[in-house]
């Protein structure tokens, strides 16, 4: 499959202008960062991350999930 998607990159490259290719570089680029973004953490990190979130909970801030169906509910009936 990756090998057919690069084929079809590999073909269509070709067939755009400059400043469409600037902007597929921008994307690209933008992918890239946002993976970078998500990569996997050290454990420091993921540690600090759970004392944050449990920090959060006993102070309230959390929506139960009673809460949260009233709150759909709402939602929806603005639609």
């Amino acid at each position: 499959m990756a090998h057919a998607l690069d084929k079809q990159i590999q073909d269509y490259l070709p067939l755009l202008g400059s400043e469409e290719k600037k902007s597929l570089i921008s994307v690209i680029r933008s992918f890239l960062s946002l993976k970078k973004e998500h990569e996997n953490i050290d454990i420091e990190e993921y540690n600090k991350e759970l004392d944050e979130a449990e920090a959060e909970y006993k102070n309230g801030d959390y929506v139960t999930h009673e809460d949260m169906k009233k709150q759909i509910k709402q939602w929806q009936k603005g639609h």
